[in-house]
Formats: C-alpha cells, structure tokens, sequence
C-alpha cells in the first residue's frame, strides 16, 4: 500500500541526512507542509537544533504580491521557515527520489483571530474563538479559497492534502488549553461549536429562525452541564429540538460544502494536469476541526479522495469506502508514541485499515518521531 509521511521544512533544511533517511524508511511521499498553523515542534534529528516554535500561522513561502492590497493575507514564517522554506525542503527530497505533496491548513489561526477578531466563530455566550474563522463569511472564504490554490500547487507539489477545510470549533490544541474541568460529550461539543457572528446570523434567519432562538435555546441546553449534570447519549435533537438542529445543520453544512467545492476547484485551476486533491475529513458530518466533518458521498464527488483519522482504529474508514468509485482513501496512522501512536502495530493497523477499504496509509509524523518509532516504521514498511 502506498505510504506518505508528514513533514515540516524545518525537519529537512539544514539537515543533509534527511532526505536519505526519510526515503530509507519505506515512504515513496511526503506530505510537507506549505501553509501551517502555530506550533511547538520536536526536531530530535536536526543537526543545529532541538526545538523549533512557529509562533504563528503562516505560509512556509514567499506569499505572493497580489496579497498586499487585501486586508485578509496570509502571515510570511519568521526565522522558522524562512523565505522559501518549502520549495528548498521540496527540492531536497525530489532528489532523494521522493514525491512531494503540499500540507496546506485552512481554517485554523489564531493570528487572522486576534488582528481580525471579527472572523473568528462567536459562540452562544458572545465568547469568540480567535483559532476558528467563520467561513460563512465571505472575505473570509475569499482568503480561505485563494490561500488553497496558492499553497497548494507549489512548485515541486504533485497534489495537495487541505487541512481544516470546514468548520473549526471549540475542540483545539491550543497552548495550555483549560477546558476540561467540564465533561462535555459530541452534542455538546458541538453546541457549542456553533457560529453566531453576524453572518451566520444572516443565515439562520433565512431558514426561518427568529434572532435569538437558536442561541438561546443553546444556552438553555447546556445550562444542566454547567451546574454538573451528564448528557449521556443525548443527542443534538434530544437538546435543542428536531426542528433547530436540522435547520442548523442544513445551514452549516451548505457553507461547508460550497467552502470546498470552492477550494478544490482554485487548487485545480492554479496547479498542472493530473494534480492531486484530498482533504482531511470525518464522516460525521456535524464534526468540526482539522479533520472536516463531511458527507463521503459529496465529497468523493468534489475531491480526488480523503484523508481519515484512524489512530483510535479504522472505522472512520468505511462510509468513504462504501461510496467510492477508485478514489484515494488514506488511513492516517499516528507513528509517535508519545502522541499516543503505535508504531509498533503499523502492519497490523495497516492491515486492519485495508480491509475496512483504505487504499493508502498517511504517517504521522517523521518529523517528530524518535529513532525507536522510525525503526519501527521502517521495518514495518519493508516487509
């Protein structure tokens, strides 16, 4: 089966052996990022450093100049990934013999959040999530579809992987995140995923919804989890009505699917014939994050196939399996273990993915592994 590994620029410039020795683990791709968000990253290999801290979202490329007359533009990388971080790290892996695909993440940035407070989602309780743009606004859709077809159809990329392309939430790997203290289960998470910035206003009042009806009614759901009651099995139904959590997801839903069919058609036309075009998905799909919720059967219709989370185990898998006609369906395995992976298992997980109908395996990350995980890929890879 087909095996790509992720990787950041960082992990190859600067580091001669990195070529070599991502192409010695088995993989004949790479994903590498091109547009990416804030992170803390381990560089256990890297012969100048340790630690490498991109303090904010940015392309991992000189951003174009036609974006110096938008206010929405993307950030360039500080001493990180400096000038054409991707391009050089690309070049240097094309010539160990290993294809480049471009890792490009959408909607997921705090820095857009905190200059332009007014595109981030708006919660129930007016709080905002500066992490998360709405992208049922429209200078924000704009930003997000020409962002893809720049970042993605790099020079040297030979297809794209679209990260976040959907509806980001509360749910976020964010620095010394707080929020556990309160369980909160998948309906209540996604209550209070829910945008209510004045465009998605705009939106729920055409499906008939009186101003405050839906905000309320949010805030009256989860009062009981605030004060320490379980929802159990509770479903958003169950909270908030039939009626409103129908209209809220036909609502959500058409803004993401349009936000993708979008995107995937700028990729498209700015990237050469035969381009790849997958996208990070969940079949879920009120489920918001890196990993957008979907329907499989609309999206395999838009994309060139999926890229499915199955570290917790393949199940995700099969409703892109049962709609397919011979797209790509790539179980992303987790092979660090201290992220909770299991390098160990990769034959066996792979396996397990293959008979649920993935068709190529995505392993996360090369990067950032340890040389006990990479021998274990490695060795999983060559037999």
């Amino acid at each position: 089966m087909k095996s790509s590994a992720f990787l950041y620029p960082w992990d190859v410039n600067g580091d001669p052996d990195a070529p070599a020795r991502i192409a010695d683990l088995g993989v004949r791709q790479v994903t590498l990022a091109s547009a990416y968000h804030s992170t803390r990253a381990l560089t256990p290999r890297h012969p100048r450093h340790r630690i490498v801290t991109a303090a904010h979202a940015a392309v991992l490329y000189p951003p174009g100049a036609h974006w110096q007359r938008r206010e929405l533009r993307p950030y360039a990388a500080g001493d990180w990934a400096p000038g054409d971080a991707f391009g050089t790290a690309a070049a240097a892996l094309a010539d160990a013999g290993v294809e480049v695909h471009s890792w490009v993440v959408l909607a997921h940035n705090s820095r857009m959040g905190a200059d332009h407070p007014e595109t981030s989602v708006v919660n129930a309780y007016g709080d905002r999530y500066p992490w998360a743009p709405c992208i049922a606004q429209a200078a924000t859709r704009a930003y997000l579809v020409d962002l893809a077809a720049e970042a993605a159809a790099r020079p040297g990329a030979h297809g794209t992987e679209l990260e976040s392309c959907g509806w980001y939430g509360l749910a976020h790997l964010h620095a010394h995140d707080k929020i556990a203290g309160v369980p909160l289960g998948d309906a209540a998470q996604y209550l209070m995923s829910l945008c209510f910035c004045a465009a998605c206003a705009e939106g729920y009042a055409a499906l008939g919804l009186a101003a405050d009806e839906l905000p309320a009614a949010v805030r009256s759901a989860l009062e009981p989890v605030w004060r320490g009651a379980a929802l159990g099995d509770a479903t958003i139904a169950d909270l908030i009505g039939a009626e409103l959590a129908a209209a809220t997801l036909e609502f959500r839903t058409a803004a993401a699917r349009s936000l993708q069919e979008e995107v995937v058609a700028a990729v498209r036309a700015a990237a050469p014939a035969g381009f790849q075009v997958l996208l990070h998905a969940d079949p879920v799909p009120h489920h918001c994050g890196a990993n957008a919720g979907v329907d499989p059967a609309h999206i395999l219709s838009v994309a060139d196939g999926v890229v499915v989370p199955c570290t917790g185990g393949p199940e995700l898998l099969a409703p892109f399996a049962a709609v397919s006609e011979g797209q790509v369906i790539a179980a992303n395995l987790t092979v660090v273990s201290g992220m909770g992976g299991s390098p160990g298992t990769l034959g066996r997980d792979a396996e397990a993915a293959a008979r649920l109908g993935a068709t190529e395996l995505r392993l996360y990350h090369a990067g950032l592994a340890g040389a006990e995980d990479l021998a274990a890929v490695r060795g999983a890879l060559k037999h």
